[in-house]
Order: C-alpha cells, then sequence, then structure tokens
C-alpha cells in the first residue's frame, strides 16, 4: 500500500466510528483532526470534503459490521446455529460489536430524508441482511433441519425488523431487557419451525 493509500485508510478507520457515534451531520473535520493528529491541508489531500469522508466512512462501517458478523456466523455447524449467532452477535445493543451502535440504524436514521447517497448504502446493507438470513432459512429446509413450507423471505424480514426494533429500544433505555425478550421470542419460531 502507498503511503498516500495508508494515510487516506488510517484517516477513514479513525474517522468511522466517530461518524457512527455522532452521526454525519454532527462531526465536523476537526473532530477527525482531532482523532487523526492530522492537519485540514492533510485531510483535504485525501478527502475533498466532509461528504466525502462520510461516505467512506460509512462504507468502512459497513464492512466491518459485516466481516465482524459473517465470522460470528461461519462457526455455526447448522443453519438453526448460524440464525442463532446472528441473534446473539446483535443482542448486547448496549455493548454493540461497533463503538456507537449499529451503523443500519445510526446512518439510515440520520440519512433517510436528507442524505439519498447514504441512505442508498444502508437500503443496501439492510436488503444484504434479509437475504443474508434467507439464505441461511433456505440452506436449513434443504438440509431438512427447518419446516419445509416455512416462509425464509417473511421470517427473514421479521427477524431483521425485530433485531434493528430491538437496538433502537435497548440504546433508548440504555438496558438489554428489551433486546433479551426479542432475541428469546425469535429463537423460540426459529424452533418451532425446526424438525
Amino acid at each position: 500500500m502507498a503511503k498516500g493509500e495508508e494515510t487516506r485508510q488510517f484517516i477513514i478507520e479513525k474517522a468511522a466510528p466517530i461518524f457512527n457515534t455522532k452521526g454525519i451531520a454532527a462531526t465536523a473535520m476537526s473532530d477527525i483532526m482531532e482523532a487523526t493528529k492530522l492537519s485540514k491541508g492533510s485531510m483535504y489531500v485525501h478527502f475533498e470534503n466532509k461528504e466525502v469522508l462520510a461516505f467512506a466512512a460509512v462504507d468502512y462501517n459497513m464492512k466491518m459490521l459485516g466481516d465482524k458478523l459473517v465470522s460470528e456466523i461461519s462457526k455455526g455447524k447448522t443453519a438453526k446455529e448460524e440464525l442463532f449467532a446472528y441473534i446473539d452477535f446483535f443482542s448486547n445493543a448496549v455493548n454493540p460489536p461497533l463503538t456507537g451502535g449499529c451503523p443500519l440504524l445510526n446512518f439510515g436514521t440520520e440519512a433517510d430524508d436528507t442524505n439519498p447517497i447514504v441512505k442508498e448504502k444502508i437500503n443496501k446493507g439492510c436488503n444484504d441482511n434479509q437475504q443474508l438470513l434467507t439464505s441461511i432459512v433456505n440452506k436449513g429446509i434443504a438440509n431438512g433441519e427447518f419446516k419445509p413450507n416455512w416462509n425464509a423471505e417473511e421470517f427473514a424480514l421479521i427477524m431483521f425488523a425485530m433485531m434493528e426494533g430491538g437496538h433502537l429500544i435497548s440504546r433508548m433505555s440504555g438496558k438489554n431487557d428489551k433486546m433479551k425478550i426479542i432475541a428469546k421470542t425469535l429463537k423460540n419460531i426459529i424452533a418451532e419451525n425446526s424438525l
């Protein structure tokens, strides 16, 4: 990696948790300069403006979350274990996998009416998560783990929405008690559809 690309990546890595915690609008370039110890001129050599850096930070946060999630899911030996791993991965919203919480929820809430580029990135992330869950359920059906009439797409949507909603409720209350109920409910639905 060239020196310029290393510096650019360093800035993204330092900026990503700040944007995920404070949001795009509330994050100032001075916040990033403080975290990176780089000058304003150095920042603008790599990013023409805050918005370009924010797009890179959104992508980085999404990739980090996706990589960590896939790593956890891949430990499952069955489709049921993979679904449980997904639930467990997101079940501690007070101490989330990424600093600042779920980037889908954070950036999606901020960008839905204000930033079409970020909105599209988050929409893709939501769809990717649902497709992942759908594929796990379909794999379980094909393997004879789950009932053949279980609607994988509907369950994936319900599970994703419940996990994101639980994350929001838990982050607002500062407690995981509601998320525990959601996790238990989802695991019960999975068990009810298991053979």
